[in-house]
Parts: C-alpha cells; structure tokens; sequence
C-alpha cells in the first residue's frame, strides 16, 4: 500500500479528477494549498502599491491505494495534470503501514481497494484500447 501525495494546478484538478476515476482510484481527499517551487515570483499592483507574490495556489490530492492501482494512479496523474511548463507540480509515494476503514474495521488493502474499483479499472482499460 502507498499513499501517493500530488500537487498540481487548479486550473488541471478537473482533468486530474476524471483520469483518476477512469484509473479506479475513487478515495480522493484535495486540499488547496499555496506553494513556492521553480516559478519565478509575480508582481501585481494594488491600490497603488506593488506586491510581491512569491507562493502560487496548487491543489494538493492525496490518495492511499494498494499496490496494484500505484502505477496506473501515477500515470493518470501525469498524464492529466502536465502542461509542459513551469509548476506542474510534484507526485510524493509513500509506503503505508496500515490502513483501517473506520466504518467497517477492515484493514490494509480491504481499506484501500474500492468494491468497484476493480470494474471500474476495467472499464477504463477496455476504452483505452478502443
């Protein structure tokens, strides 16, 4: 299991979203964050001052999934949130101990996997070839 931690542009959080749900990855939590990576800082100007904007709005995901969805969850992600330009973002991996569904007491994998993931995942692939 894995916790894979994306941070990405909230201009792409729709595009991002769907290609995730087409991969099976269905337990999402986003956050907005604001960060400073390589982009170079912004001046703007306000009731006639200029500020200075040194950290930029991301939207941060993070998804905990088994092994099997770690690599199609990474290649949803890439494939969705790149524009080819400065601050696209970062994808984090993570190893996880362990997992427990409040709800229902299941633990690792159980937890993780949604019932239709599997389906779901199927599906997508099936269009993929198409």
């Amino acid at each position: 299991m894995k916790l894979i931690t994306a941070v990405v542009r909230p201009e792409r959080l729709a595009q991002v979203k769907a290609a995730l749900f087409r991969a099976g990855v269905t337990g999402i939590t986003i956050n907005r964050v604001s960060g400073h990576g390589g982009e170079v800082e912004l001046q703007e100007h306000y009731r006639g001052r200029t500020v200075v904007l040194e950290f930029r709005e991301k939207v941060r995901l993070e998804m905990a999934v088994s092994e099997p969805f770690v690599e199609p969850t990474i290649k949803a992600i890439l494939t969705s949130a790149r524009t080819g330009h400065v601050g696209d973002g970062k994808i984090f991996v993570q190893p996880l101990e362990r997992v427990i569904r409040i709800r229902t007491g299941e633990v690792d994998t159980a937890a993780v996997t949604a019932v239709t993931a599997d389906a779901v995942q199927k599906q997508a692939l099936k269009e993929a070839k198409l």
